[in-house]
């Protein structure tokens, strides 16, 4: 662990060193070199102890996957930024790089941390890196409102967390995630319990974020970057799962009370809501966005059933969901760098104008409403199976989200493919091969998981 945040801070010196013709591939080739490294995590995988690399600072077969995820994803947003930061200015293509090394480096401590105070702070500092990039970077006007959305929302939603923290700390006199035991005291009621319980998440269920905590994403994503947009996607959303996978078990006794299991019925019902949104909108990346919502909204309730299935299905599916989202963010983004416009009435007919990224399309697309093998199907059959066995009354509700993201996945895909190109369009360049690389590395991992799908679900074995 200390060897990966010694190299993020060795990747951010070095970026202020190297000359302006060697700035990309140098940035580049050390994160690639740092994805390596974080693939060694995986092999610990084969058991659920921790891996201690230092005092306050370790994984297990929670933490290994998404550290190993944002280290994947660093070097592909980098690739993906490297089109429209050709023209900028020599700082300006060094403070970007910087600001998604910095996120690099919060995500592998908050991932690893042992200490719930150092994961705190962690959670918090990935705000202000993601805050510059849509501010500065964003694509629109709209960027500084989306900003504003963005801190406000995180912000508020932070405070509560840290006063729990304080709460737990009085309680247990430690903050230590495997040690931390909470002392309810005879006088503890179980409503102040579940006051203390929902102070605990409400930020992680903004985080994630979960349907009624989510109005912030929407207008991020559509105005950040398109390595804001995949990181975000990737990777920031799923520090509210891992919160809430880490915090749930400290509340055990108190968490199957009545507003957990309120939770479990709100967030199906959420991912429902956002699948028929989905359906209904014009913009390319805000119909990828709203997507998120819903997955992750099904991911909380399986996260809130408490069942070994729930958590490990949740697990697949925030991984798979990193990838595929955060390919569909680059695909979008190939398509508005070449037409300046992400409506889909006019981004139509794409599989006569870039034939070869149809493919990518027809794939990503096709992973993300979960066609078998693909690992989202795993994480929605573990998830789907818990959530129907906590109870029968969610079928029906489950059911129908299922279907209408069948539907806007298969709609993503034909607006954007099928039927005769718009003139605005018509002369756009074909595909690079940077960005074929970037689809390659994105659909890889998918891969290697479908072939060992353990190496994530270990935890259902422990």
């Amino acid at each position: 662990m200390i060897t990966l945040i010694l190299l993020t801070i060795g990747i951010a010196i070095t970026t202020f060193l190297v000359p302006n013709d060697k700035l990309w591939p140098n940035s580049i080739s050390q994160s690639a070199l740092l994805s390596a490294f974080s693939l060694i995590l995986i092999t610990n995988h084969w058991s659920s102890s921790w891996h201690n690399l230092s005092t306050i600072l370790a994984s297990d077969t929670i933490s290994a996957p998404l550290i190993a995820l944002s280290c994947w994803l660093a070097p592909i947003a980098l690739i993906a930024s490297k089109g429209h930061l050709n023209e900028a200015s020599d700082l300006n293509q060094r403070i970007f790089i910087i600001m998604i090394v910095i996120i690099t480096g919060a995500l592998i401590i908050t991932f690893s941390s042992l200490e719930l105070l150092l994961f705190y702070v962690a959670f918090e500092t990935t705000l202000i890196p993601t805050l510059i990039l849509i501010t500065r970077w964003g694509a629109q006007m709209e960027r500084f409102q989306a900003g504003l959305y963005f801190m406000f929302y995180t912000l508020f939603g932070s405070l509560p967390l840290l006063v729990s923290l304080v709460a737990i700390f009085m309680s247990s006199l430690s903050l230590s995630i495997p040690n931390v035991e909470l002392l309810w005291t005879s006088d503890s009621s179980i409503n102040s319990l579940t006051i203390w319980w929902g102070l605990s998440i409400i930020a992680f269920l903004i985080k994630m974020p979960v349907y009624g905590f989510h109005l912030w994403l929407p207008k991020a994503h559509v105005e950040a970057p398109v390595a804001g947009s995949m990181i975000l996607a990737a990777i920031l959303l799923k520090l509210g799962g891992y919160g809430l996978i880490r915090l749930i078990s400290l509340f055990s006794t108190v968490s199957l009370n009545s507003l957990s299991l309120a939770l479990v019925v709100f967030c199906s019902w959420g991912a429902l809501i956002t699948s028929i949104i989905c359906i209904r909108q014009t913009d390319l990346k805000a119909l990828i966005a709203y997507s998120s919502v819903g997955h992750m909204s099904i991911v909380a309730a399986a996260i809130f059933s408490e069942t070994s299935w729930g958590t490990n299905g949740a697990l697949m599916l925030m991984i798979a969901h990193g990838l595929v989202s955060s390919a569909l963010f680059s695909l979008a983004n190939t398509v508005y760098e070449r037409s300046g416009t992400r409506t889909l009435a006019i981004t139509r007919g794409l599989k006569l104008l870039l034939p070869l990224s149809t493919l990518w399309w027809l794939l990503m697309c096709a992973a993300n409403l979960g066609l078998p093998p693909s690992p989202n199907l795993i994480g929605e059959i573990l998830i789907l199976s818990s959530l129907i066995s906590w109870s029968i009354w969610l079928f029906p509700i489950l059911g129908f989200a299922t279907v209408f993201g069948a539907i806007y996945s298969l709609m993503i895909f034909q607006l954007s493919q099928q039927g005769s190109s718009s003139p605005n369009i018509a002369n756009i360049p074909l595909s690079f091969t940077r960005e074929h690389l970037l689809a390659s590395l994105h659909i890889l991992p998918l891969l290697l998981i479908i072939v060992n799908p353990l190496s994530t679900l270990i935890t259902w074995l422990s």
